[in-house]
């Protein structure tokens, strides 16, 4: 029996970055042997197991064969006879395809070293184009490892757009489009994910309402960049500058999605677009099964942004309702989060990347203002009832308005 270090974690040690995960294959050995010696068995369609201390996964090296649709129609081989060289050669990429001794040595039949040394990433054999989830894979690496400057292969590239010709890409589950998306929103540079996808043609598929944001063109005298899409991948950029939390990064992404509904007989203008949007948030999140917290925030940030851009114009009245809309008193950390994804799509145009964003300052100090007034002080002076509430209300539009007066 011979025990191997594979995937990620040789990968990552090899660009000297932190890896979290290690995964194991195991070749010349059998599931009754790894019982035997104490190992706990997991895997359901293949051979993995637990290490009795470690809990680390070692996986029987085994080869795969398409037998059906999507992602989950294989057919999976183990014996004590498959090689090493087989159980790679059923991996992505060449980079995931490398291995590690327990002495050390490296294993690359792949040439995985060298395409690390190049930033590139392509793909191992013919048999990537059998497992759809692959095409979102590689733009999640290609995410990942924008810092160190990594291309996808032509050749790949031009398999990803084959296999979305196909429609391959229309077999997989809603669960494993949110895992791949999520994944990529912890990764440096979300955007880089977007991007792939639309250039092979994958976004159409999976994520239809921002790919039809590309093409829709906005007034230039406030975006620079016209485009709707590349907007959004550069809101999507300053998102992931401003905030480490998914719910931001992916409330940043979608907050303009209505502008892809927009009649094209009023474009640039999108007067309705905080409204349009709302309904294609909720279909989208309902659809890819993304968790409440993304899908509340990114409802917020499109049904206000429009409004806290214009906070400086806003009346103390108007300031206090867009207060109470995003429920600031209650949840003041969402509230920050609305503030940061409005700073991304101020920051998220053309030319205006390091533009400072007054509003959100002015939010604060507005909210701290009116947050200041004592509601036990209010009771105590005789108010019951709703009038607590409109007292509450008309001494919170003084706060607001004595901080806009200084």
């Amino acid at each position: 029996m011979q025990i191997f270090l594979v995937g990620g974690a040789v990968r990552d040690q090899l660009l000297k970055i932190p890896s979290n995960d290690k995964d194991w294959v195991v070749v010349g050995s059998s599931p009754k042997s790894m019982l035997a010696q104490g190992f706990r068995a997991v895997g359901q369609d293949f051979p993995v197991f637990l290490h009795p201390n470690t809990q680390e996964e070692y996986a029987l090296a085994r080869t795969e064969r398409k037998s059906g649709q999507g992602y989950t129609g294989f057919e999976c081989f183990y014996a004590p006879d498959v090689t090493l060289e087989d159980d790679l050669a059923r991996r992505d990429l060449t980079i995931n395809a490398i291995a590690q001794s327990e002495d050390g040595t490296l294993h690359d039949p792949y040439h995985g070293q060298q395409d690390i040394k190049q930033r590139i990433l392509r793909h191992v054999s013919p048999a990537f184009s059998e497992d759809p989830l692959r095409v979102l894979r590689v733009a999640r690496f290609a995410a990942k490892l924008a810092p160190f400057d990594f291309t996808i292969a032509p050749e790949t590239m031009q398999l990803m757009q084959n296999m979305v010709n196909s429609g391959e890409l229309e077999h997989l589950t809603a669960e494993r489009v949110w895992q791949e998306w999520h994944k990529s929103l912890t990764t440096s540079a979300p955007h880089i994910f977007l991007q792939v996808l639309r250039e092979c043609g994958a976004l159409n598929v999976i994520l239809p309402e921002i790919d039809a944001l590309f093409g829709v063109p906005q007034p230039e005298n406030g975006h620079p960049e016209i485009d709707t899409g590349i907007h959004t991948l550069m809101v999507a950029e300053q998102a992931s500058r401003i905030s480490q939390e998914v719910s931001v990064r992916f409330a940043a992404q979608v907050h303009d999605l209505g502008k892809g509904v927009t009649p094209e007989s009023e474009w640039p203008s999108h007067k309705m677009h905080c409204h349009t949007g709302i309904k294609l948030i909720k279909q989208l999140c309902e659809r890819i099964k993304v968790p409440n917290d993304c899908r509340d925030l990114a409802l917020l940030v499109c049904q206000h942004h429009s409004n806290v851009h214009r906070t400086q114009e806003l009346k103390p009245s108007t300031v206090l309702k867009l207060l109470n809309q995003m429920d600031a008193w209650r949840k003041p950390d969402r509230f920050e989060q609305i503030l940061q994804c409005c700073q991304a799509d101020h920051q998220g145009r053309k030319g205006l990347e390091h533009l400072a964003y007054l509003p959100k300052e002015l939010m604060i100090t507005y909210y701290q203002a009116a947050n200041a007034i004592d509601v036990q002080s209010i009771i105590s002076q005789g108010f019951s009832g709703k009038a607590i509430r409109d007292e509450l209300d008309q001494q919170r539009i003084k706060a607001i308005h004595s901080v806009k007066e200084h």
